[in-house]
This record gives C-alpha cells, sequence and structure tokens, in this order.
C-alpha cells in the first residue's frame, strides 16, 4: 500500500474508533453525524488530522510561498483604496494592513480625504484593544446616534462569528464609555431611538430565539437602567424563519421613524411603525425590503407585484412613500413609482442623500448608476450618471445631511476608481484609483451565452489573453453563486491577474439563474424545488466553454462558496465528467440536515423544508452528501471551511470529507480555526487561504 492508502487507512481507522467510542454510529443513516459536534475534543483530533494531511500536500507544493508572498503583498498594500463612509461632515474608514492586522477605525475631513495623502487621525486600535484585553477581537461594524453623533455602538465578534459584543464608544474621547450600553455576545441586533434610548432585539434568556438561532424579542432600554430593566416592546415567533430586529430611518436632518421588522421567512417582512401608542402594522407587501429615508419621501424596493391606492407596481420596481401620509395612517398606503426596470435590467442598490436618492442597477450585467430627485407633484425625475461603460457601478455612501456621494467603478481588468457625485448638480469625477496589480493590457473580456436545458440564454464573462488559442488546453476556472438574489459582476482582482491570467488561466463568472442579475424573476426561478435550474445553467455554461475550445475537462476548474459551495458540491457530484479540480469553500452540502446546523433553518424560503414531503424529496436528490456514491470517479476536490462560521457551520464540510474518504476517494480537507462565514478575520488569513486555493488549481489544472 502506498503512502497515500496507508493515510486513509489512517483516517478510517481514527473514524471508525471515535465511532466506536460514541457507542456506534449515530444514525444507520449517517454516521458521521458525530462531526456536527461544533468543537469536541475528538472532533478537534479529526480536523487537526485532515488539516495536517493538506497543509502537507498544499504547502509543500514549491509554488504555495511564493503565492502567499503575493496574496500577503496585494493584501498588505499601503495605496489600496480606502473605501469612505460619510459621517458629520466627515469620513470614516476601517484600515487593515501590516502594521494593523485587525484593523484602525479611523477619521478624517472630506479635502483630506479626498487628498492624494490623507492625513488620519485613529479614533480606534482594534489591535491594542485586543491585546489588552486578551481577546480575538474582529471588527464587525459602527452605529452612532442620530442626534449628537459622538456616541457610537461598536459591534465585536470574537474570531469572526456573527454573534457579536456591542460596546458603546465616545468619539470625543476616543474612548469606551463608563457605565455606558454595553450588550454581551449574542446574534443581536440594536437601532438608536435617540441618543439615550435603544431598541434592541437578542437573546434575552437561554432559548429565546428561533428555529434558526436569530432573535425575535424586541425590547426598549434607556440608559442608565440595566439591561434587565429593558421594556419588551414587540415579540416575532419562535418559528419563524428568521429575526425580529429594529430598524431607524433617519433622513439626516432630523426627522427619524423607529420600526420593526419581523421577518416569518427569508423572503417575507412584516414591518410596523413604533408610534405612542404602540405598534402599528405598516401596509407592505411581504416581500418588500425597506430602502432608506430621504427627505420626506420613504424608498421601499419590491420583489412581488404591489397594487395599493389602485395603483399596480411590478416586482423589481423601486417605489416612495410620503412619511407624512405613512405615519399618519400606516394601513393605507400611496405609492409613487421611482425606478421600474425593464427584462434585461435590475435594482441593486440606493443611496440616500439631503433632497436625493442615488440608484445603481444593472442592464444586461452592466452597471448604470442614476439620480432622482422628487417633483412637486409627488413623481420623480431621473438623470443618469454619467460613467464609464460596461463596468460594475458600486454604491458606497452619500451624505444623508448633504448632497456628496461617492460610487466606485471596475470592471475585470480596471482597478476600482472613486468617482465624486455631486447630487445637486450631478457633476461627477473621479477622485482616488487604485493600482494596477497586473497588465491588464494582454486581456480581453467577452460576454457569452450558454443554453440552458429548458432553452434558458444564460449570460457569462470570460476574461482571457488576447493571443489565447482557441485549442482545448487552456487552464480554466469558472465560478458562480446563483442564489439569495445575488449579482455576480465584474470586479477587478489582482491575484487572480498575477496568479492565475499572468501564467496563462482563464477566468469565467457566469450569471446563473437564482441571482439577481436580472430582477426577482431571474431569483424566483430557481427557488426551492426548481433549484436544478441554477445546476442545469452552471453546467450549460461549462459546456459551452468546452465546446468553444477555451478549454477541457481535463483543465476546467470550478470554484464557489456558501450557497456557491453547495452549487460545487451539486456539480462535482451531478457531472463529475465536466471538471478536474472543484473548490468548495464554507459550503452547505447535507441539505436533509441543514435546517439543524447553524442558521440553517432561516433559509427554508430559499431551499424549501424536509417537512414538506415534496420539497424533502427534491433536497434528498441533490444534496451532495447524500448522493455521493462508491465507485464514482469524482475530480479531487478541495474543501474548506472554519470552526468560527457560526452561519452556514463547519459540519457541511467534515462530513462530505469524511464520506469521501469513506469511499476511498481523493480529496483535500482544510478547516480554519478562526475567520467566520467570510473565511478570514485579518489579511494574514485571506492571504494564506487564497494562497492554498491558486496552489490547488495550479496542481490540478496548470
Amino acid at each position: 500500500m502506498g503512502s497515500k492508502g496507508l493515510w486513509r487507512a489512517g483516517v478510517l481507522a481514527l473514524t471508525a474508533a471515535l465511532v466506536t467510542a460514541c457507542g456506534g454510529a449515530s444514525t444507520p443513516t449517517d454516521p458521521y453525524l458525530w462531526l456536527e459536534e461544533l468543537d469536541s475534543p475528538r472532533v478537534q483530533q479529526w480536523v487537526a488530522t485532515e488539516n495536517a494531511r493538506t497543509l502537507g500536500v498544499l504547502e509543500q507544493d514549491p509554488r504555495f510561498a511564493g503565492n502567499l508572498a503575493e496574496a500577503t503583498e496585494l493584501g498588505k498594500s499601503p495605496d489600496r483604496l480606502p473605501f469612505p463612509t460619510l459621517r458629520d461632515g466627515g469620513v470614516d474608514n476601517f484600515w487593515q494592513d501590516g502594521d494593523h492586522t485587525r484593523g484602525v477605525w479611523r477619521t478624517t475631513s472630506v479635502a483630506e480625504y479626498e487628498s492624494p495623502q490623507p492625513n488620519w487621525r485613529t479614533v480606534l486600535d482594534l489591535d491594542a484593544l485586543a491585546a489588552g484585553e486578551s481577546k480575538n477581537w474582529v471588527w464587525k461594524g459602527v452605529g452612532c446616534d442620530p442626534v449628537t453623533h459622538k456616541r457610537c455602538l461598536i459591534s465585536l465578534s470574537e474570531g469572526g462569528e456573527d454573534a457579536v459584543t456591542v460596546r458603546e464608544f465616545d468619539r470625543i474621547t476616543n474612548r469606551f464609555v463608563p457605565d455606558g450600553f454595553v450588550l454581551p455576545r449574542s446574534k443581536q441586533s440594536v437601532s438608536w431611538v435617540d441618543e439615550n434610548t435603544l431598541l434592541v432585539s437578542r437573546e434575552w434568556q437561554p432559548g429565546e430565539t428561533t428555529t434558526s438561532g436569530y432573535p425575535y424579542i424586541v425590547k426598549q432600554w434607556h440608559r442608565g437602567e440595566s439591561l434587565t430593566d429593558a421594556v419588551e416592546l414587540v415579540r416575532g415567533d419562535k418559528t419563524d424563519g428568521l429575526a425580529t430586529s429594529p430598524v431607524l430611518l433617519d433622513n439626516g436632518n432630523g426627522r427619524r421613524l423607529s420600526l420593526v421588522q419581523r421577518s416569518p421567512s427569508f423572503w417575507e417582512n412584516e414591518v410596523s411603525l413604533v408610534a405612542g401608542t404602540g405598534l402599528v402594522r405598516v401596509a407592505l407587501p411581504p416581500k418588500s425590503d425597506l430602502q432608506g429615508f430621504a427627505g420626506n419621501r420613504i424608498l421601499v424596493s419590491l420583489r412581488q407585484d404591489w397594487t395599493t391606492d389602485g395603483a399596480t407596481f411590478t416586482a423589481g420596481s423601486l417605489v416612495s412613500l410620503d412619511a407624512d401620509e405613512l405615519t399618519a395612517d400606516p394601513t393605507r398606503l400611496r405609492a409613487r413609482p421611482v425606478y421600474v426596470p425593464s427584462a434585461s435590467q435590475t435594482l441593486e442598490s440606493v443611496l440616500t442623500a439631503r433632497d436625493r436618492i442615488v440608484v445603481t442597477s444593472l442592464d444586461d450585467v452592466k452597471g448604470r448608476a442614476t439620480v432622482y430627485t422628487p417633483q412637486p407633484d409627488g413623481s420623480w425625475s431621473g438623470s443618469p450618471v454619467p460613467l464609464p461603460d460596461n463596468a460594475t457601478i458600486d454604491a458606497v455612501d452619500a451624505d444623508s445631511a448633504g448632497s456628496l456621494a461617492y460610487l466606485t467603478v471596475t470592471s475585470f481588468l480596471d482597478p476600482a476608481t472613486l468617482w465624486q457625485l455631486d447630487t445637486a448638480t450631478g457633476s461627477v469625477a473621479p477622485v482616488k484609483t487604485s493600482p494596477r496589480q497586473f497588465d491588464s493590457s494582454r486581456y480581453v473580456v467577452e460576454q457569452q451565452k450558454a443554453t440552458s436545458p429548458d432553452g434558458t440564454r444564460v449570460p457569462y464573462f470570460v476574461v482571457h489573453a488576447a493571443d489565447m488559442k482557441f485549442d482545448g488546453t487552456n487552464p480554466t476556472i469558472m465560478y458562480a453563486y446563483g442564489g439569495f438574489g445575488s449579482s455576480m459582476t465584474p470586479n477587478y482582482n489582482g491575484l487572480m491577474g498575477r496568479l492565475w491570467l499572468d501564467r496563462g488561466g482563464v477566468f469565467v463568472l457566469a450569471n446563473i439563474r437564482g441571482g439577481g442579475e436580472f430582477g426577482p424573476a431571474w431569483h424566483e426561478a430557481a427557488l426551492t424545488t426548481n433549484r436544478q435550474r441554477a445546476f442545469d445553467d452552471f453546467a450549460a455554461v461549462g459546456r459551452d466553454v468546452i465546446d468553444r475550445k477555451i478549454t477541457a475537462p481535463s483543465h476546467l476548474g470550478i470554484q464557489g462558496g456558501s450557497n456557491g459551495g453547495l452549487l460545487m458540491g451539486v456539480e462535482l457530484v451531478q457531472h463529475p465528467e465536466l471538471w478536474q479540480a472543484v473548490a468548495i469553500e464554507v459550503p452547505l452540502l447535507d441539505m436533509v440536515r441543514y435546517e439543524q446546523i447553524a442558521a440553517g433553518a432561516s433559509w427554508v424560503g430559499e431551499y424549501g423544508s424536509v417537512a414538506d414531503p415534496v420539497q424533502r424529496a427534491f433536497l434528498e436528490s441533490i444534496s451532495p452528501y447524500r448522493n455521493l456514491r462508491p465507485g464514482v470517479r469524482y475530480p479531487e476536490p478541495f474543501v474548506w471551511t472554519t470552526t468560527k462560521d457560526d452561519r452556514v457551520g463547519p459540519q457541511h464540510a467534515r462530513k462530505f470529507a469524511a464520506r469521501l474518504a469513506e469511499f476511498g476517494d481523493p480529496y483535500l480537507f482544510y478547516e480554519a480555526t478562526e475567520g467566520g462565514h467570510g473565511g478570514g478575520t485579518n489579511i494574514d488569513e485571506k492571504a494564506r487561504t487564497s494562497a492554498l486555493e491558486f496552489t490547488y488549481f495550479m496542481r490540478k489544472l496548470m
């Protein structure tokens, strides 16, 4: 028996010993249920054994050291673009580099920020805080009070998990507030009412969470009171799919509305206005989302058709509501259209300035931006923002009390450029650009379309050298997500350029159904028992790049994370003949038990539930973990996850690897101890994971 056979026999012996020590297999059909234990000694032993084997392969590859050096250099580059947050007339930024591994929260003026070398003032040094408190603090965001803007609630996570500790910070003294608001670790959400009052949703007593582990009780908490004195305002239901959370709408000019949003499922919301007499339900449709508050207009995006006050608005539209009318009678709403998409368009995001809004959208997966101005009769007029075409346009931030907004423009071959937009005049100008990290002049981008089995045309992008030979020999990485209405758009990736394109590789981005590239209908086409459409779309794109002789199965690798990790697992099982490499990142893989793992129960609206016989049958039919079969030649996957992922959970990846080991199939498995669902809490962790993944692809495809 060779060294690989000896290793695999050892893993199987360890697995058998641990199962036996537990009194035998946990269930007749799932001998690896014990790997769902989050961090027990036997799981730690199993993970350590797997990690040692995988790192022994990838880190010993002669290319790994160079890959790691490149990833670290790019991650710590001091001339990266510092993304701005406009707050109280200035610019805030959270920044990580070689000297600030965990990061610093810093601030400057708008004029300084737009200068070539801004003079930043540190507000909070997270590295110093973590060292002083012996905590692995990870920054999870900040929200400042809407009245004075001087007291802020900072959310900190240990190791990157979604659960956070919330602490009040004084921006004048640069100190945490003595006897200020403190919320111990929990999955929780909080909003200010005024400088002395909060609305808080958290696990108040053990077990007071929904089936997916999120809070459903909202209480009002006043300064100076004990947390136990907070007064209950509303509670959702323990059977809710997601959470009940407070929401503050602030127009930046002294008008605020406190609301509570209950989410019975991932795609349904019930919004109530917090009024003097209690809560009053707002007559919004279930599939809608609050997008902001500008002037006297509340912005709402629709994921379903909606008829109100005699007018009908189509799914995918953005509408506005008069705030005075809403507060006078939340049960009767009159809406006005703002943005109405065509079949090729989709709403992406909304920024609110003092009396105008900025809408970013896609048109055939190409970015657009428009400034909308309210008219005296309640309608809106739109003015397109003249920005580069064939690019991705992302909303960054806007001054809710003024007219300044920032947008970024990027593409596969052009690094992000930050543009300043004056929403009052419509003037726009670039102010900062990230440095080029590879010579993009050598490459071209094409947009192609593949035909899915049901006849749907599925667009995808190909990035390749201009002189590439169409002979089927080009090493190719293909990426997709295909879920939760999230749009995948062109984005500059210096590491992909240096480590892949510059070495003769090709990159493909597939815009499959389940995403949001063409609005709610594109997303809903692949919901629950229709999800096979997304898997078919991806396979169709794979076949199309093969048919075009861009690559061949022996040179084609695929990559995806989270829901995209599920996609990768399905593609490995359903089409093992199409791929040579499969990178499965922080994935869902056991779709029969996903509702019992981490926050899985919150995604029933996306995937369906085993409680429904029809949906269970479908989940069983597509579950990668349940559909692995002995005797099939699967491509060797690289499956990685993190122990601190309290959203999807590392259990899926572990069980999948154990099943592959049982069948004697080749695979690589790696579990980082820190990182949460994002796969890394700092630059070094992210660089290591990237280096491992690129080394894997090079080994398999180049």
